[in-house]
């Protein structure tokens, strides 16, 4: 049985998590009440479960040598070939290692996950392989990504692609330093407070966050189900746009999808920008952790788009800065109650429920000193939090969350897109190994001011490489109204064609 009857003394310990004290006569009741439950539960263990199939013959690959992975970007690398033809036939794609490759290692940064194999593909790797894609690997991801940096995951630092010892941005790092790189064509990515656009910006290449629930998040690790996206990165905004036409829709099964409207992503490529309005948004420059180069080298970015024909005007967003702020609750809170003490996916929603992982992530406490400082310190809060409080500020944060976003909307009525930096300064150096937990925090969430605000409003935002500073890439950001990324892909296609990004 995979279930047993409780003992007095288990059923007297559940008894007081719940401020019951059982005399001696209720606990022998209880039992008696609960074992009838309790041979429902392993009725329904003896049923077989219902997943979708695995449609394409894979190994589970090879976990490369420091000599083919100096910037240690890759975690595991395979070849899974998909349909014989399709849209991305011949495209080699990069897989971030929270997301499900059925009979591959997946780990998701953390050592506490490291040898789990999970027997489905996300829908969004079924998806690619459809198209004809090869799935070359699984890219390292930070720990559990809950870090801006490449620093937290338990196989070490990721470097950045143009720098050893600078970060690559994360929690989606190997994904952008192996497109960046060429090992890949492109890659997927998760974007919950920047996760996209973070190594996107830092290793100069492009990335969209799309509109919550375009893409399913169906057999992908979560953090919070509020908060949680896929989507591409790449070298090119062709190839990022022919990806999205290939992942986005309905997949029958995440909840995150509200009747996501889809476009033909490509067909807005090669257009002008001529006429288009674009808003200039002052809150996110001269924030107090921005560098000035980055703000300059933003600004001219701007500029290139007035050359190019759009008109481009300074606006104000107060509220953009306190975007962040209206994160914080939503996203420390969703990762204690969802991602950990809901061993990945917590209740009340009508998911594809991938129990292989939840069993592995199952009494995680017993090895919480495996976790990473980040993952430690927001847990401890959003456990703090939840035992004093309640719910009540990740309640009043999603209420927030609606006047943030027609603080936007208002402003995208009378302008096609905003733009701002991707992220406030360049890439920094990263952290020691004995840097102190100051330190190592710092490093993992300084650069999340002007991406998080858009998980929470779900607006779709793209980073867009806009020149080079010390060596090191720079990136603006455009966000688009709900389900107009085909408006974003136009802007950014066009600023690529106006010349090479890394001479801007």
């Amino acid at each position: 049985m995979a279930v047993q009857v409780p003992t007095p003394e288990q059923l007297r310990a559940a008894a007081a998590e719940v401020g019951l004290s059982l005399t001696d006569a209720d606990v022998q009741s209880y039992i008696g009440l609960i074992k009838p439950n309790v041979d429902v539960y392993n009725l329904i263990d003896a049923m077989p479960d219902y997943l979708p199939i695995v449609k394409y013959p894979r190994s589970p690959g090879y976990f490369p040598s420091p000599e083919e992975n100096a910037r240690n970007a890759w975690y595991v690398k395979t070849s899974i070939k998909g349909a014989d033809s399709g849209p991305l036939k011949g495209k080699k794609i990069a897989v971030k290692d929270n997301i499900m490759v059925a009979g591959v290692p997946m780990m998701n940064g953390c050592s506490i996950l490291e040898g789990y194999v999970p027997e489905i593909d996300a829908t969004v790797v079924q998806r690619l392989l459809d198209a004809g894609a090869e799935i070359v690997g699984k890219t390292h991801c930070e720990s559990y990504c809950i870090s801006g940096g490449s620093h937290t995951g338990a196989k070490g630092a990721v470097h950045n692609p143009y720098k050893m010892g600078y970060a690559a941005g994360g929690s989606s790092s190997g994904s952008g330093v192996v497109v960046a790189l060429g090992e890949a064509d492109m890659a997927l990515g998760g974007d919950q407070g920047g996760s996209i656009r973070i190594p996107s910006g830092w290793c100069g290449i492009y990335g969209m966050k799309p509109t919550h629930g375009l893409v399913p998040y169906t057999g992908i690790m979560p953090i919070e189900i509020f908060v949680d996206h896929t989507g591409p990165m790449t070298a090119t905004v062709a190839d990022n746009a022919l990806m999205l036409e290939v992942l986005a829709g309905p997949d029958g099964y995440d909840p995150r999808q509200y009747a996501p409207k889809v476009q033909k992503y490509t067909q807005a490529l090669g257009g002008s920008v001529k006429g288009m309005r674009i808003a200039l948004v002052k809150e996110g420059f001269n924030r107090p952790e921005s560098e000035r180069a980055v703000d300059e080298k933003v600004r001219q970015g701007a500029e290139q788009f007035r050359k190019l024909g759009a008109t481009v005007e300074d606006v104000s967003i107060p509220m953009h800065l306190l975007g962040p702020a209206i994160w914080t609750p939503i996203g420390v809170e969703g990762i204690a109650q969802t991602m950990m003490f809901g061993d990945g996916y917590g209740l009340s929603r009508p998911d594809l429920y991938v129990t292989s992982m939840i069993d592995k992530l199952h009494g995680w406490q017993l090895r919480a000193n495996e976790l990473s400082e980040t993952t430690k310190v927001l847990t401890t809060l959003g456990t703090y939090i939840k035992k004093y409080h309640g719910s009540r500020y990740y309640g009043k944060a999603v209420n927030l969350t609606r006047r943030l976003s027609e603080a936007y909307d208002n402003v995208l009525k009378q302008y096609d897109l905003l733009l701002m930096p991707t992220l406030p300064m360049k890439a920094q150096p990263l952290p020691p190994a004995d840097a102190p937990r100051e330190l190592y925090l710092q490093r993992a969430l300084e650069m999340i001011g002007n991406t998080s605000p858009f998980d929470i409003t779900h607006h779709p935002a793209m980073t867009v490489p806009c020149g080079m500073i010390d060596g090191l890439p720079a990136g603006l950001m455009l966000i688009g109204k709900h389900y107009d990324e085909s408006t974003i892909y136009r802007a950014a296609h066009a600023f690529e064609e106006a010349g090479d990004w890394k001479k801007m």
